[in-house]
């Protein structure tokens, strides 16, 4: 198995591995450089559904979402899909997954099924490399607060976005909201990294949204930089395992007439630590 950097901040390119026979001794591997690399890629990797689980839970149980329409026959496979007709599609814009959640997500595994011919590529960035190059100044203002994340204003009942995704997104009376800290630590490397995102942080505990904006939108523009991220381009057979902790992603929307289906798998985590 080769493990090599798709960019300097942010993701390593997988080859050499057939993940429907994977050894413990390549799982120990491939969690390492998860943990290192925040995503890893692989090409070529044709799972059947029951593959594609089997994969998933050499690593944690499954999270299943609770708003994505399933994979028929397989709950714990999420659909992400976008049809010819369809004008918007689903992740468009930076974000985490299961932020939300009182016990966010560890990752996700996304399968290519049906790519279109030309775009439809998946950005990465690393919240690690972003916290970073903050000031020292700003990283101890940011380690004393709190942000509240909430999926309400998204996959809620009467929403802009619900209403966009039509029958994509379902189970509406289902959304909440979760307190985390801005920066925690990474479980396995002990990084310390800035969690908030565009999609669900709202605004941060004891101000208000007013007050807040300015401060996440210096954040969200500063880690949205080109540096601390990287484009994957998908091909039927691919797969994309991102940490939901040290990274964001933003599916990308510029491929109109065309169908895009992803099959995605969502790991449980474990509860966030303060920096």
């Amino acid at each position: 198995m080769k493990i090599e950097p798709a960019s300097a901040a942010v993701g390593a390119n997988i080859s050499d591995v057939d993940l429907a026979n994977i050894s413990n001794a390549e799982v120990a591997k491939l969690t390492e450089a998860w943990a290192r690399h925040g995503v890893l890629f692989f090409r070529d990797q044709h799972l059947s559904p029951e593959q594609h689980i089997a994969f998933a839970e050499r690593f944690a149980d499954i999270d299943v979402n609770q708003f994505f329409q399933p994979v028929a026959d397989y709950p714990q496979i999420a659909e992400v899909r976008k049809e010819a007709d369809q004008i918007v599609n689903i992740g468009g814009g930076w974000h985490t997954d299961h932020s939300y959640d009182q016990i966010p997500a560890k990752g996700s595994i996304l399968l290519a099924r049906e790519v279109p011919p030309t775009g439809g590529d998946t950005r990465f960035a690393s919240v690690a490399a972003a916290y970073n190059e903050l000031s020292d100044g700003l990283k101890k203002t940011l380690e004393s607060l709190h942000a509240h994340h909430s999926n309400e204003h998204v996959f809620g009942a009467g929403t802009e976005h619900k209403e966009a995704a039509g029958e994509r997104f379902v189970n509406p009376e289902a959304v909440g909201g979760a307190i985390h800290p801005v920066v925690i630590r990474h479980p396995n490397t002990g990084e310390k990294l800035l969690y908030v995102n565009a999609a669900f942080t709202t605004h941060f505990v004891g101000w208000t949204p007013e007050e807040s904006r300015p401060l996440l939108d210096f954040l969200l523009e500063h880690t949205a930089q080109d540096r601390f991220s990287t484009q994957f381009q998908w091909e039927p057979g691919s797969i994309a395992m991102w940490d939901n902790r040290s990274t964001w992603h933003w599916a990308l929307n510029d491929y109109h007439g065309h169908r895009r289906l992803m099959h995605r798998i969502t790991i449980a985590g474990e509860p966030l630590t303060a920096a």
